[in-house]
């Protein structure tokens, strides 16, 4: 599937925005399903959102409550978390991941690529 690399992270102040990008071999994110998670200190991985192959999305919407957006560009290299009115319990690590072609999972479990994370903090 490829290497994935997570970039966009940074320290940002209650109710700024960021995006974050996964990037992929040419077409990875045309054939797969791709997951964001995020992980804080002392938490389990949580799922926050997923694009299908077929562009279909999903959402945690009790974490992100409508602020976050997951898009993929047309070339389907990059995969984009559009991340609005941050909140300082959004502050994580933020993980894209990979999964074989399916509807979007929820669970951390069905992705078998990972990144290596880009840092989310934010101040209050």
């Amino acid at each position: 599937q490829g290497q994935l690399v997570e970039s966009g992270g940074g320290l940002v102040q209650a109710g700024e925005s960021l995006r974050l990008s996964c990037r992929a071999p040419p077409r990875t994110f045309m054939w797969y399903t791709t997951g964001w998670f995020r992980q804080a200190p002392g938490k389990e991985r949580e799922f926050v959102a997923a694009i299908a192959r077929s562009g279909h999305t999903a959402y945690n919407v009790d974490a992100v409550q409508g602020r976050f957006t997951v898009s993929r560009d047309n070339t389907g290299n990059t995969v984009y978390l559009q991340m609005s009115s941050l909140k300082p319990e959004d502050t994580a690590v933020y993980y894209c991941a990979t999964a074989q072609p399916g509807s979007p999972s929820r669970v951390a479990d069905s992705y078998d690529n990972w990144g290596q994370g880009t840092q989310v903090t934010v101040s209050s």
